[in-house]
């Protein structure tokens, strides 16, 4: 359902409007999301700078690289930007990536033969890491619990966990993530608090199974700030977003691995993982969230996609609710429709209403800003935890 035009003030320049946390204009109407891109767009050149800067990028990773076969490792769901990285890395930029993927129980079957054709065709090595199936389920259905938007927070830990889990074992410094501000934009913080802790504090209040310990090489879902510290500041495992500094286009992106991959589309952004059909569900009917908005805000900025074309799909049923994969993935959780609709009936709460580093995190804004430029975390890290509405 349409949101009423008359509650909602809208941006004038993207179509994020007044449902977003946070949002403030200014005397045009343009909101300060829209400063933030500007801001990070001239932070992160793209042309001839952005290439220099990447090849400083690889050229210092092939050189930290303590492994034989590989100098990063590339993080790889089957989606459009993840293949699309690791087709550049083995084409444009002559790397040695090690493909890594991570598995939880809810994978696209359409994503994984892209995985598969993909690294088959570009000679490329694929580790995929396998979680705990209970561990995996009942931290999903812990958040269904929790009544919190970070539905998918078990999996996002998990991913991160794999990429610096495989980087300690293979002794590689450098992981590459396929994430871009001008595509996706940055989540205001309270739809997508991202925090090992968090996730732990909550599934011990809440969850019925225990997690598995840390291990360096094995770090399951534990990724909370002891474990970060110990990848990216004692192994200085470093994590870089090469689309910052590419013209990377979405569109042009796909024909090229449509054409050269054989990739095929999963039916939507983020649909490499079946449960975002139930996220986006939940996220709607819950939490009156347009998780596309902020996406699609982020395509107009950069001129992939036009404000008018934004503005219709704003807050609209998302093609991927389909009530048969909805259903498919309460199954998969093990439980019932009724108890699933019991879930949605908790009130809605947020991150800071369960225990959180988010008030230490505070205190080391300036910590954290040197770290996101070191890439010691991801560089969207600082603008994501500092510059994005509660």
């Amino acid at each position: 359902m349409k949101k009423d035009n008359k509650k909602v003030r809208y941006c004038t320049r993207c179509p994020q409007d007044t449902t977003i946390p946070g949002i403030k204009f200014d005397d045009r109407g343009v909101c300060n999301y829209c400063h933030l891109y500007d801001k990070m767009d001239r932070l992160y050149p793209t042309g001839p700078e952005g290439e220099k800067i990447l090849k400083k990028i690889f050229k210092r990773a092939k050189r930290r690289t303590r492994s034989d076969k590989y100098d990063c490792v590339i993080g790889i769901s089957g989606g459009r930007d993840s293949t699309y990285l690791l087709y550049k890395a083995v084409k444009d930029w002559s790397l040695s990536p090690l493909a890594v993927h991570f598995n939880d129980g809810f994978d696209n079957p359409v994503a994984g033969e892209n995985m598969l054709n993909a690294c088959k065709k570009l000679g490329v090595d694929l580790r995929t890491i396998t979680s705990d199936w209970r561990e995996a389920k009942d931290l999903k259905i812990t958040f269904l619990k929790a009544s919190v938007p970070e539905l998918n927070l078990g999996t996002d830990i998990g991913i991160a966990s794999s990429l610096y889990g495989v980087a300690h074992k293979e002794k590689i410094k450098t992981i590459l993530i396929g994430q871009s501000f001008r595509t996706e934009g940055t989540k205001p913080i309270s739809w997508s608090y991202f925090d090992g802790d968090y996730l732990r504090n909550v599934q011990e209040k809440l969850g019925e199974v225990k997690l598995s310990e840390w291990e360096p090489n094995n770090p399951g879902f534990n990724l909370g700030l002891k474990e970060l510290f110990y990848y990216a500041v004692i192994k200085r495992i470093k994590t870089y977003t090469p689309f910052y500094y590419t013209d990377y286009v979405r569109e042009e992106a796909e024909e090229i691995l449509k054409k050269e991959l054989d990739w095929k589309y999963p039916g939507a952004h983020y649909f490499d993982d079946l449960y975002h059909s139930l996220i986006k569900y939940v996220t709607r009917k819950k939490f009156n969230f347009d998780l596309n908005l902020n996406s699609d805000a982020a395509l107009v900025r950069s001129g992939q996609m036009s404000r008018k074309k934004a503005l219709k799909r704003a807050h609209s049923v998302y093609k991927i609710e389909d009530p048969k994969v909805i259903d498919l993935c309460i199954k998969r959780l093990g439980i019932t429709k009724k108890e699933f609709e019991e879930y949605m009936k908790i009130p809605p709460k947020r991150f800071y209403d369960y225990k959180t580093n988010y008030p230490y995190l505070k205190k080391l804004k300036l910590p954290v800003w040197v770290a996101s430029r070191l890439n010691l975390v991801p560089k969207v890290t600082y603008d994501k935890y500092f510059n994005c509405g509660v």
